[in-house]
């Protein structure tokens, strides 16, 4: 069945009509990835299971959240561009496996909570900015702990292949904090050691924090403590080195950035209720609104 495109996206494929085929998605005349979704009839999305809002499963175990709308619009714009439906298989990915499965080809877009940084552009290439986190802690109610410089001797868990990961062994490192780090596999299974008492601080991306409170409903046991750690620009990955794909992606963003529909999103999974039945109700930075607007003004 074809999903209902976006009001926008569906002017466009009605715009796309009077331009040569090439601009419609002419076989003979596709490369990279758009060349192997147009071929294939479908195009592969990675997911995470615990990256709530942005991404995670449903108690039906579908994929939803934030991430995973915007990627979907982005298929949207694909299937416009390539003039076909395209099929939406999905992949689930880890924080560790994330980038090697995009390399690999095994991921065509991955729709998670990923960090855009140098090191990461070496490997692949990103979307524009479609959130702003930072790391900070999080501690039970009533821990003597309230920012990094009371980690001396605690056990803190980061989830493998993080940014947050890299900070905090950097910042061990720069003031001799010889505190205890412990890597668990992803977001879930960190937070379940916070939970179970195995570990006295769990430090990733402030949102992830509050997501993953919210989703077990434990806002009166737990604190999000701390200055931020580091900055981290989230966005959508893809393979590098294809730029008719990037240049899709762009634009695709430029246009729900303009007709305010990446604002909308962001209202659905951030200031409504989740699934789940609470809400995070955290209002839009500062820094995300000045990239948002910024990217709607862009001109080509």
């Amino acid at each position: 069945m074809v999903r209902p495109c976006h009001l926008l996206l569906c002017a466009l494929w009605l715009l796309a009509a009077t331009l040569p085929a090439a601009a419609q998605g002419d076989p003979a005349l596709l490369t990279g990835t758009l060349a192997k979704v147009r071929q294939a009839g479908s195009i592969q999305l990675g997911y995470r299971e615990s990256s709530i809002p942005f991404s995670y499963r449903s108690a039906a175990g579908e994929p939803i959240g934030y991430s995973i709308d915007l990627c979907k619009l982005v298929v949207d714009a694909i299937s416009e561009e390539l003039g076909r439906e395209i099929v939406i298989r999905w992949v689930p990915v880890t924080s560790e496996s994330r980038i090697a499965a995009v390399v690999a080809g095994q991921v065509d877009l991955e729709c998670g909570s990923t960090t855009n940084n140098l090191e990461r552009q070496k490997q692949v290439a990103f979307s524009p900015t479609l959130f702003v986190s930072g790391t900070k802690l999080l501690v039970k109610k009533g821990s003597p702990i309230r920012s990094y410089r009371d980690l001396a001797g605690k056990r803190v868990v980061v989830t493998a292949g993080t940014t947050n990961e890299k900070t905090l062994r950097e910042l061990a490192a720069r003031f001799k904090i010889e505190m205890n780090l412990v890597v668990a596999a992803d977001h879930a299974a960190s937070y379940a050691q916070l939970a179970a008492g195995q570990a006295d601080a769990f430090a990733t991306d402030d949102v992830l924090l509050y997501g993953l409170v919210a989703q077990n409903k434990a806002q009166a046991d737990y604190a999000v403590v701390g200055d931020f750690l580091s900055y981290d620009p989230y966005g959508l990955m893809f393979r590098k080195g294809d730029a008719p794909f990037a240049k899709l992606v762009n634009r695709s963003f430029q246009q729900l950035a303009e007709d305010g529909e990446i604002e909308r999103r962001y209202k659905r999974w951030f200031l409504r209720k989740l699934p789940s039945g609470v809400s995070l109700d955290l209002t839009m930075s500062p820094q995300l609104e000045t990239i948002l607007q910024t990217m709607a003004t862009r001109t080509e």
